[in-house]
């Protein structure tokens, strides 16, 4: 199992605040302006909703579905892969994120540490700006007001709960958030993700794994053998 010393943890953190993170910055400020604008956009698509058929409301459960394997395939293709045009994103995701956070430290040291976790405020906006809002727009055209409205609804609700999800995995173990049913589970699987032998390779949704469930790279850590045991399996008899 590939691992990083806490040694080399520590300076990599301080080298990515030194270089990465202005002087200015706070991370409750960047939290709430992230949560601030989704939830502003959820609540315009909400008040221009009219008289919502059964069928209509269909756009939810289908937009759900789609931004989960929007999730899975994105983050295992350019945020684990190098992609022409999108070096960016495997830069500070996989070269950054995943050193700054490793399955042996999960957990912010303070405020500042919310930058290599959220997504900077321009992906926010063009997220909605370029994909949400332009796609629900064609949606209302081709099928119904309703049915654009709810695709935006969804899609900017997703990466909300998105942010938040990937946010709560990155905050102490012992916090009371961990009371809540099933988010100690999620978060040992977005925490298996971090080892550094897994990351390219199983738990790739940070939401809910039906991607990985759908294709086959759900895993957690009890399903894998210790090494010594694998090596006498593999051995001649």
């Amino acid at each position: 199992m590939k691992t990083m010393s806490p040694a080399a943890i520590r300076t990599f953190r301080e080298h990515y605040r030194a270089k990465n993170i202005g002087r200015l910055y706070s991370g409750y400020v960047h939290f709430g302006f992230t949560i601030t604008l989704c939830l502003v956009g959820m609540g315009l698509c909400l008040t221009r909703l009219e008289s919502v058929t059964m069928w209509e409301w269909l756009t939810i459960p289908v937009t759900f579905l789609y931004a989960n394997l929007a999730e899975y395939f994105g983050h295992k293709g350019p945020m684990h892969k190098p992609v022409k045009g999108l070096q960016i994103i495997f830069e500070r995701h996989a070269k950054q994120h995943h050193r700054f956070f490793t399955d042996q430290t999960m957990a912010f040291d303070n405020s500042r540490d919310f930058h290599a976790v959220l997504f900077p405020p321009v992906m926010l906006l063009f997220f909605i700006g370029v994909f949400a809002l332009p796609v629900g727009m064609l949606l209302a055209w081709l099928m119904t007001p309703n049915v654009g409205y709810l695709f935006a609804f969804t899609g900017i609700a997703y990466f909300l709960n998105y942010e938040v999800f990937h946010f709560i995995f990155h905050v102490s173990d012992t916090s009371f958030i961990y009371r809540i049913p099933g988010m100690r589970r999620l978060r040992q699987l977005h925490q298996d993700h971090h080892r550094l032998d897994w990351m390219s390779q199983y738990n790739f949704n940070i939401t809910y794994p039906i991607g990985d469930w759908l294709f086959g790279t759900l895993k957690k850590e009890s399903q894998v053998q210790p090494l010594h045991t694998q090596q006498q399996e593999e051995s001649p008899k």
